[in-house]
This record gives structure tokens, sequence and C-alpha cells, in this order.
């Protein structure tokens, strides 16, 4: 049996301590934060791993075989880039960079350190997207033609002072934020999208960075995702429907504040009219970050490609970027050193 894989967590908030719970015992072996009482937190919850405000110093430990990068989205690519020319094998969290053009040197330093970068797109790994996932590839939905999506929180308090409102540290608002979710699911359900239409808006918060955007994706085929994230949504929502020409699945709600989670299949029947309908119930929560750390795992073992990984993570900022260029907000221009 393989000895287990060592990590270090650079960003000890709130992804940081998830990704942290997902680990098996002794397979954290640091935890770095700018904030050095945050580090020390993390670190207690796991035996033998040590705190550090010293990123340089975890890169310079031979014994680590992998680091997870869950900061700001201003120093995700910094820190991977970094990462990666120290030979680490890297989880970055979504979006991964601010734009694509970092994650483009992230990616030609991952081929030339040989290195596996994978994305942390966490909804993959929901229990009722996997179900969806395992009946989209039994072909019981028929020939594509669309997929719906909608996706938004309602902010709260103060929202619009947080790092996200600022585009130094976000590179944008909603769409960078929970946008990049929907784009990738679209994506991994219908392919490459070569038509970009749509539009990014800031109706209610006071902030420089867009709190609604909509957007109508297309593929080579015609397939189409519509999708609308917000965050002035004021009841959290989650919703993603597909539809084939034979069945649609709908999948509804995150758990928490987004409600139950659940998988629903509708069966059109021969003479049509009200489908066969099959309910998937996930009262329990999901373990997503667990099935993704176990993907990431899988890829460094087998030196497989990681999906979501860096030609995804770029092609869904092009995405973000084409929408925010036509709706007048600008895109980041951050370039890490070649």
């Amino acid at each position: 049996m393989a000895a287990p894989l060592q990590f270090a967590i650079a960003g000890c908030g709130l992804i940081g301590r998830k990704r942290a719970a997902a680990l098996a015992p002794g397979q954290l072996r640091h935890a770095c934060d700018l904030d050095a009482a945050r580090a020390a937190e993390l670190a207690q919850t796991h035996a033998g791993a040590m705190a550090t405000t010293d990123f340089k110093q975890v890169l310079a430990d031979p014994a680590v075989h992998a680091v997870i990068i869950a900061t700001l989205n201003g120093s995700l690519a910094p820190l991977t880039l970094a990462a990666v020319r120290a030979g680490k094998h890297v989880l970055v969290e979504k979006p991964g960079a601010l734009n694509a053009a970092q994650l483009r040197t992230v990616q030609a330093a991952a081929e030339s350190a040989g290195v596996r970068v994978r994305l942390g797109y966490n909804h993959r790994f929901h229990p009722a997207l996997q179900k969806a996932r395992e009946l989209f590839e039994s072909r019981v939905l028929g020939p594509m033609m669309f997929l719906r999506g909608r996706y938004g929180h309602g902010g709260r308090t103060g929202y619009d002072r947080e790092w996200r409102a600022d585009p130094k540290l976000s590179g944008g608002g909603e769409l960078i934020d929970q946008g990049v979710h929907l784009i990738d699911l679209a994506g991994w359900f219908l392919g490459d999208f070569p038509s970009v239409a749509g539009h990014a808006a800031t109706y209610f918060w006071d902030m420089k960075v867009d709190d609604n955007a909509f957007l109508s994706l297309r593929t080579a085929g015609g397939q189409t995702a519509w999708l609308h994230v917000s965050c002035t949504e004021w009841k959290n929502l989650f919703s993603l429907e597909l539809y084939g020409r034979d069945a649609k699945i709908s999948i509804d709600g995150l758990g928490g504040s987004y409600g139950p989670e659940k998988c629903t299949y509708y069966k059109m029947l021969p003479q049509m009219g009200p489908p066969e309908t099959t309910v998937w119930d996930y009262p329990a929560g999901d373990n997503s970050w667990q099935l993704e750390l176990a993907a990431f795992e899988a890829d460094i073992r087998t030196g497989r490609a990681p999906n979501p990984g860096l030609r995804e993570g770029i092609r869904t900022l092009e995405i973000v970027e084409h929408i925010y260029r036509s709706s007048g907000y600008p895109v980041a221009d951050a370039p890490l050193s070649p």
C-alpha cells in the first residue's frame, strides 16, 4: 500500500479549514497563513502539523508532495506558480487566478515541472451532481439540447465593503465568484463554448464589481447553456436543469441555506404528457471536499490530467473576461512573472 501523501495548506480561513478536514490523520504537514494565529489554530486540528507564515519554508520541505491553495483570489495564481516551480502538485481553489493569462503562465510552468494542478470546483462532487453525471453518462437523456442554471445568494450587511467587492483582490464580482461554478458545470455536461454572449450588471450593491450576470453559451453543435448568477437573490438558490430529447434532470439545493439537495429525473413517455419521475434526496449533506481530494490524489498517483484542470480553468476565465469586457467592467491586469 502506498504511503499517504503529505500536504501543506496555504490559506487557513473557511475553505482552508474545510480542505484540512478532508485530509486523513497525519497528512497535513504545514498550515500556512499570513495570520500566525489562524495558521496555529488550523495546525492544532492535525497532530504533527506545523504552523507558519512563511510559504517559502513550506515549499522548501521535501516531504511535502502537494499544496492546497485556499487564499483570496489575488494570491491564488502567484502561490500556485511558486509551488509548481518548487515541484509540488497543487489543488487551487476556484477561480485559480484573477485572469486567464495568469493561469496560462501556471500551465506552462506545470508542464515544464511535470506536476499536476487541479482547480477546486467542488460542486462537481456534490451528491446530486454526481448522480446527475451518472445518469448523463448512461445516455438516458438522449441527445442534449440545452441546460439552464441559476445560482445566487443575498449577501449580508456590509457585503459591498468586503474583499469580494475589491476587483484588485477578487478579479470581479458575482460572475467570478459563484458564476464560475455554473460555467464549469455547464462545460462538464456540454463541452466547450465557442459562442459566448451575455452581460454583467451592478443593480443593488455599492461596489465597482458586478452583482448579477446573465450568460448564453453555445457549443459548436448549437447546444445552449443559459446561466444567471446573482448576489441579489435574497433567498439563497441553486438550480441546474439538463434537457435532452428523451428526458430532463433537475438538481436543486446544495444543503444548508440553499435548501435540501436533490436530483430529479423526468423521463419522457412515448405518449408524452406527464413524465415518469424519480427523485433522489440527499439530506445528510455532501462529502464533496473528501471526494475532490480523493480525485486529486488519484491524479498524482496515476499521472492523469486533472479535470477540471488548468485547461478548464483557463476556458472558464476566458468566458468571464469576455462578459466583463462586453459589459464595460475592467479585467484584472495582474500578469505573473514568466
